[in-house]
């Protein structure tokens, strides 16, 4: 158990950490000088950090945590604090998947043609927007469910 505890923590901490340090860093690019080399660079490294830190802490966080519930006698068949922390951090997932992913691609592009520019386009900051809501909401809900794995309501 100590070993699949472990990994599940290391989990943790990869996802969590790296979609913690991705809103920092966009939120140093944009702020800062404003500089287009900067904000394309930042928006391409979080892409990249994301299939370096979030997919294996993704994987370190379900494997290792269903294999624990498994072993604790939680049903995953039925409302508990595993469930509700199970479909927050889905939720997450199917936000990053569906709406998070496809919008850094887009950032990725914009930033691309604003360094061909000279300037910051329209399409650029709406998209750019747009991440920051659904990231924030995507931030928040594995948060959430972190709260719930630690503080283990019900037992």
């Amino acid at each position: 158990m100590g070993m699949l505890l472990f990994l599940h923590v290391l989990g943790a901490v990869l996802f969590l950490g790296n979609i913690v340090t991705a809103a920092f860093w966009k939120v140093r690019a944009h702020y800062g000088k404003q500089d287009l080399m900067t904000i394309h660079l930042t928006v391409k490294n979080i892409m990249l950090a994301d299939y370096v830190f979030t997919v294996p802490g993704i994987l370190l966080l379900l494997i290792p945590g269903h294999m624990m519930a498994f072993q604790l006698g939680y049903s995953l068949g039925e409302w508990n604090w595993v469930t509700a922390s199970l479909v927050l951090f889905s939720l997450s997932g199917v936000l990053w998947l569906a709406i998070l992913l496809p919008l850094q691609r887009r950032m990725i592009r914009y930033s691309e043609e604003s360094l061909r520019l000279g300037e910051q386009t329209a399409a650029y900051r709406q998209v750019s927007r747009k991440w920051d809501i659904y990231g924030t909401i995507g931030t928040i809900l594995p948060l959430i469910s972190l709260i719930l794995m630690i503080w283990k309501p019900g037992m």
